[in-house]
C-alpha cells in the first residue's frame, strides 16, 4: 500500500518544494513557505485526494530569492503528518549530511505521527557550498553512491532487527546498533532517488521503489523511450520501478492567461542570478536568448487552461509517468483552480479516482 500511496490514481500527483520559498520568479507574488501556508496548502492537497508532498533539502539560498526561507524536511514533514489525513509526505536526506541511526530514529518517529504515510526522497548529495556550511567534503564520485549504500543498508536494518548488532562496512562502523519503536506496519516507508548517473540508477533499482527523472522539454515520445529504458534496466536486475517526473505547472481560464503569465512570471522574471550561475553564463545576455536559457534550465512546463493540462498529463501517463511533482508560482493561490478544474478532467479521462464525500470530511 506505501509503493501506492494509499490510493489507486493511475497517474499519481503531488506538490514539489513547498518546503521552500519560491525559486520559480523574482515576483512579488512567489511561493513564500510561511508555515501557515504550509499547513494549508497540505490540507489542501489533502482533502484534494493529491498523493505526496516532495520537499527540496536546502540549508542555504542560492540566487536572488531562491529557497532563501526554507524548512528542514523531517521536521517539516513531521508536522505535516500531524496535520493532515491520507496524503504521502516525504523527507529529503543528504546521506553524507545526516547519520544513519539518527535518520532511521527521526522517520520512524514521523511514521508513527502520520501513521505510515512518511516516504524518504534519498539524496547523495551535490551542492558543494552547503557541504562547506557543514565541514564535510564531498566524497570522490566514485564513493558517493558506495557510501549511500551503506547508508541505507544500515537505516533498513535498524527498521527492522529484533536484536542488536554491528556493521562493518568500508565507510561505516557500528557497534551495539538497535532502534525502537518499529516502522508502522510491516512496509518500509517509500523510497526515491532521482540519480542522473549510471551509479545513481543502479543504486535506485537496487534500493527504491520510484525512479524520479527529469523529462525537461523533449517530447512524449521522447519521454516514453526513456521511461522503456530505465524501466527495461531495472527489470535485467529483477525490480519493478515506477518512473515519477516533476515540473511546473501555469493553469489558467484560458490557453492565452497561461501562456501569457508563464511569459511574464517564469520567463520574463525569472532568477536569473540562481539560473545564469547555474549555467555559467555570468556575462550580460540578450533578452531573447537569457529567456531561450531560461526555458532549458527549469525543466518541464505544464502550461496552459484545463483541458490542455490534462491533455499533457495524460501524454505523460501515456508514456509510462506514474507520478507528477508540482510547482506552482504560488500554491496556495493556485491550487484551488487547478483542484477545480484539472482533478475532474483528469477523473474522466480514468487517470484519477474520484474522492467521496466521506473521504473529504
Amino acid at each position: 500500500m506505501r509503493r501506492s500511496l494509499y490510493s489507486d490514481h493511475a497517474l499519481k500527483l503531488g506538490l514539489f518544494t513547498a518546503n521552500a520559498a519560491s525559486s520559480l520568479t523574482v515576483l512579488p507574488e512567489r511561493w513564500p513557505a510561511t508555515w501557515p501556508e504550509n499547513v494549508a496548502v497540505a490540507q489542501l492537497a489533502d482533502g484534494a485526494g493529491l498523493d505526496f508532498l516532495l520537499p527540496i533539502a536546502r540549508w542555504r539560498g542560492a540566487g536572488a530569492n531562491s529557497h532563501r526561507a526554507t524548512f528542514e524536511t523531517l521536521t517539516w514533514a513531521t508536522g505535516l503528518l500531524a496535520l493532515t489525513e491520507r496524503i504521502t509526505v516525504f523527507a529529503t536526506i543528504h546521506v553524507p549530511l545526516v547519520n544513519p541511526l539518527a535518520a532511521a530514529k527521526m522517520l520512524v518517529t514521523a511514521d508513527h505521527v502520520g501513521s505510515g504515510r512518511v516516504g524518504l526522497n534519498i539524496v547523495v548529495g551535490w551542492n558543494e557550498p552547503e557541504f562547506g556550511m557543514f565541514g564535510v567534503e564531498q566524497r570522490p564520485p566514485e564513493q558517493r553512491y558506495p557510501y549511500a549504500q551503506e547508508w541505507i543498508d544500515v537505516v533498513k536494518r535498524i527498521w527492522t532487527a529484533d536484536e542488536p548488532f554491528d556493521y562493518d562496512g568500508a565507510f561505516l562502523q557500528l557497534r551495539g546498533v538497535e532502534g525502537n519503536p518499529k516502522l508502522v506496519g510491516a512496509d518500509a516507508p517509500l523510497l526515491i532517488n532521482a540519480g542522473r548517473s549510471p551509479a545513481g540508477r543502479q543504486y535506485a533499482i537496487r534500493n527504491c521503489d520510484a525512479f524520479f527523472t527529469s523529462t525537461g522539454q523533449i517530447t512524449f515520445g521522447e519521454v516514453a523511450a526513456k521511461v522503456r529504458a530505465f524501466q527495461g534496466e531495472a527489470r535485467a536486475s529483477g525490480r519493478d520501478l515506477d518512473v515519477y517526473s516533476d515540473g511546473i505547472c501555469v493553469c489558467r481560464p484560458t490557453q492565452r492567461e497561461a501562456e501569457e503569465y508563464f511569459r511574464y512570471a517564469v520567463l520574463e522574471n525569472a532568477d536569473w542570478a540562481l539560473i545564469g550561475r547555474r549555467l555559467e553564463r555570468r556575462a550580460p545576455v540578450a533578452v531573447a536568448e537569457r529567456e531561450q536559457l531560461v526555458q532549458s534550465a527549469i525543466g518541464r512546463d505544464f502550461v496552459g487552461d484545463p483541458d490542455e493540462i490534462a491533455r499533457q498529463f495524460a501524454e505523460m501517463a501515456r508514456a509510462g509517468i506514474h507520478g507528477l511533482a508540482l510547482n506552482f508560482v504560488h500554491h496556495l493561490n493556485e491550487l484551488p483552480f487547478f483542484n477545480a478544474e484539472v482533478l475532474p478532467r483528469l477523473e474522466r479521462l480514468g487517470l484519477r479516482s474520484p474522492i467521496t464525500a466521506k473521504e473529504r470530511t
